[in-house]
């Protein structure tokens, strides 16, 4: 059985580091929603702060990833700051 979308477009955003902790989007806890309709992706995602330096950075690195990544025709990600991140979002370190 093919694997869902859904997964694919999550293991693709596990590919955007965030340049500050060397961990990605996905276990920083900064994706809010991954939706998927036919073959495009709606991503809403935040940053640790709202004046993060490096917000529109990160959406376009998870754009990319995104579009890079077969079955994907098209990918948007939309910033929010609501609810504010907070570090118990992360996920706990590996191993």
């Amino acid at each position: 059985m093919p694997r869902a979308l859904h997964d694919i477009a999550t293991d693709a955003l596990r590919r955007v580091i965030d340049p500050e902790t060397g961990r990605d989007i996905i276990a920083m806890g900064m994706v809010y929603d991954v939706e998927v309709e036919g073959d495009a992706v709606l991503v809403t995602m935040t940053t640790t702060t709202r004046g993060c330096p490096l917000s529109e950075m990160l959406r376009l690195g998870a754009e990319a990833a995104l579009t890079a990544t077969p079955g994907i025709a098209r990918a948007e990600v939309r910033l929010t700051w609501d609810p504010p991140w907070t570090p118990d979002r992360m996920a706990p370190p590996d191993g």
